[in-house]
């Protein structure tokens, strides 16, 4: 779980920013969004094999 110590004269919203920081590269954010409802295994699958597609083109255009 991430943490923010909030210095002395910071306001509320430059520590807010730093904590939704922390939360996204701790991947929270992404896991939460995963887990909002249930993903079938097959199609679980399906995503993956998109994203590694997408990954190859992607790659494959750098490429050229």
């Amino acid at each position: 779980m991430p943490r923010v110590v909030v210095r002395e004269g910071e306001n509320f919203e430059k520590a807010l920013r730093r904590f939704t920081k922390a939360c996204e590269k701790a991947g929270i954010i992404s896991d939460i969004k995963k887990h909002q409802y249930f993903e079938k295994p097959s199609e679980r699958r399906k995503r993956k094999e998109n994203a590694a597609r997408r990954k190859m083109r992607k790659l494959m255009m750098m490429d050229k």
